[in-house]
């Protein structure tokens, strides 16, 4: 018999979306991670094309999960570990619009959430500026080429991999290591 719990989803966008997927996979609760693109105009718009910084779109995460489990609010304080909500239109050498940071919400539920959870995160002093995340309602997800999909797991070799993405999984990792599948029971 099928699963039939509730979903919820979360379109998060923090630099490049293949960071971002490849934390959110080991996260115990969620049960898809899809990278995309949106916040744009263009119609399913290509990688090429929203590298090319005209399409307003920005390279984001559809991550599907189980309110019971883990909730929206704890979706976005991981998301606030996983990039620097401080610097526009950049993370590290990722330099353009699409490597943004924002939170396209779902409902006005979901926008109230994480306007609370930006003040928490402002309060807490965890960034030494302040964010810079952008909150938006959700328009259209785009999925992303299959090439993109799980990229971390498929290319751990590749020098991005190596010098960008696997840093912060292993931080994510040690972070939030009561929280990880491979740790649930």
């Amino acid at each position: 018999m099928p699963d039939q719990a509730p979903r919820e989803t979360a379109i998060l966008g923090g630099g490049c979306f293949w960071c971002i997927d490849a934390a959110y996979r080991e996260l115990t609760g969620v049960t898809e991670v899809v990278s995309g693109y949106a916040g744009g105009h263009v119609v399913n718009p290509t990688y090429e094309q929203v590298c090319g910084k005209r399409t307003g779109h920005a390279e984001v995460v559809k991550v599907v999960f189980d309110p019971a489990v883990i909730s929206y609010a704890d979706i976005l304080r991981v998301f606030f570990t996983l990039h620097d909500p401080t610097t526009k239109d950049r993370q590290g050498a990722d330099v353009g619009p699409q490597y943004r940071s924002i939170i396209l919400t779902t409902s006005e539920a979901q926008a109230g959430t994480a306007r609370g959870v930006m003040a928490e995160i402002e309060a807490a002093g965890l960034w030494p500026a302040p964010l810079v995340t952008e909150l938006e309602p959700a328009g259209t997800f785009w999925p992303a080429e299959a090439e993109h999909q799980d990229y971390f797991a498929r290319n751990p070799w590749s020098g991005y991999c190596r010098v960008v993405v696997a840093p912060k999984v292993a931080k994510f990792r040690k972070n939030f290591a009561s929280r990880l599948k491979s740790r649930a029971a």
